[in-house]
């Protein structure tokens, strides 16, 4: 499956059974949905059959479940189906239901992975989200549970499951892949300590649960309908919580997730959080410039580790999207203290046109050179063809320098680049290179 665009149900898939928190019978079903359209739940069986985004802020309360509500309408425990599709790849479905809670099943998130894998999935037109976390994120709760998100290429959960009195507690790590969330994490089934069971029925839950929906645990004792799946499924299962309660955040990313006594409430604080900093994130991004969204920024930092340049020849910022091998964007933030300016047209400042190519090449090199096989070596510059300038730049200007690889022969490369500024294309050029060992 290609992880660079988004995908969706190849067709509809249902599921009937019980409902574990109220015990009434529902009938689910997964329904292909556009690109851009996410996971939303619907009530069929309601007037006007509304509408629920799978939103972080739309979360109202985290108790044994993750609920979601839209005004009166709510829908309960959704943790295993969200966390089921995002395991397998899919990025935009309709979730429909005739009740407020989808069937439990057997505790775990296999039964929905195998109606994911009965109508298969299909790629769609438009990229897929990803957010490549830079600096950790980290999150404490006076309960103990700790969650804490350090970059990483790829996306990986590591947890520690702590019980009462530190009962069962167990570690489980994978990076997460369609292939490894359904060998290692779909079938781990929910769990309950049998001192919490009847809080919880006063509490009107779990009217559902049987020994056949989830595991519970008396004393050091474990009540179960079959033998463990796994020597740690419990850890497992917080791995599959932790999964769908992420991804509440709108976004999926690139980033080990270390978490120590995660439950849902832990979990669905660190997605606001996430939600929160991506939106941040974006925001260094004009609201007028519409840039696909890929990979995350690159800031100057790493910029300066793949570039030879320096001040006063440094002509970008940062990377803020890279949305595949051969495609980047870079930015430029143009200011009244470029050097360049006290002596060219100083009554009337532009920013040369030679530049901004400069700037094309620059944000090309790093284009290429972030590729592992040119680590090491450094881009020339041999040709510019097809050069068009078509706008000023001034001081204040926030200049965005689009590249694309449109040629790679052994160690010579091409590109396309553009410049544009408030949307509009001020420059262009295709620029031609060769790549040099240092």
């Amino acid at each position: 499956m290609s992880t660079a665009v988004q995908h969706t149900l190849a067709a509809p898939a249902t599921l009937e059974g019980t409902s574990l928190h109220t015990g009434e019978k529902v009938t689910l079903t997964l329904k292909p949905a556009p690109e851009g359209h996410g996971f939303k739940f619907r009530r069929i069986d309601l007037p006007d059959q509304p509408f629920i985004n799978a939103d972080v802020d739309k979360v109202q309360t985290v108790e044994r479940a993750t609920t979601l509500a839209e005004g009166s309408v709510k829908v309960h425990t959704v943790e295993h189906v969200i966390s089921a599709l995002t395991g397998m790849g899919v990025d935009n479905a309709l979730i429909e239901m005739d009740a407020n809670e989808p069937p439990i099943g057997d505790g775990s998130a296999r039964p929905f992975v195998e109606m994911i894998k009965r109508v298969g999935t299909v790629p769609q037109n438009a990229v897929r989200r990803v957010w490549e976390i830079r600096e950790p994120i980290h999150q404490e709760t006076p309960d103990g549970s700790i969650i804490t998100i350090v970059p990483s290429k790829t996306f990986k959960v590591s947890v520690t499951n702590v019980g009462p009195e530190g009962r069962f507690t167990q570690y489980f790590s994978s990076e997460i892949t369609p292939e490894t969330y359904e060998r290692e994490i779909c079938a781990a089934r929910t769990f309950v300590y049998y001192e919490d069971v009847k809080p919880l029925l006063e509490k009107g839950l779990i009217k559902g649960g049987s020994l056949e929906s989830a595991v519970v645990i008396r004393g050091n004792e474990i009540m179960s309908k079959e033998p463990m799946r796994f020597t740690n499924e419990f850890a497992r299962h917080k791995a599959l919580d932790i999964i769908g309660d992420l991804l509440l955040s709108g976004v999926r990313i690139l980033g080990h997730v270390i978490a120590v006594k995660p439950g849902h409430g832990p979990n669905t604080r660190m997605a606001a959080k996430l939600k929160a900093e991506y939106l941040r994130m974006r925001s260094m991004v004009p609201a007028e410039v519409i840039l696909p969204i890929g990979e995350s920024v690159l800031d100057i930092k790493e910029v300066l580790r793949i570039l030879p340049h320096r001040y006063p020849f440094l002509m970008v910022d940062r990377i803020v999207d890279c949305l595949s091998e051969s495609k980047c964007t870079g930015v430029k933030n143009v200011t009244i203290n470029e050097p360049y300016f006290p002596g060219h047209f100083p009554g009337h400042p532009i920013m040369p046109g030679v530049l901004q190519l400069e700037a094309m090449a620059q944000v090309s090199s790093v284009l290429m050179l972030r590729k592992p096989e040119n680590t090491g070596k450094i881009g020339y510059f041999m040709s510019a063809d097809s050069v068009k300038w078509r706008k000023p730049v001034l001081p204040g200007d926030t200049l965005f320098i689009e590249t694309e690889i449109i040629r790679m022969r052994g160690s010579i490369g091409q590109t396309r680049c553009r410049c544009l500024v408030n949307g509009e294309v001020v420059s262009e050029a295709e620029l031609k290179f060769a790549l040099l060992d240092r």
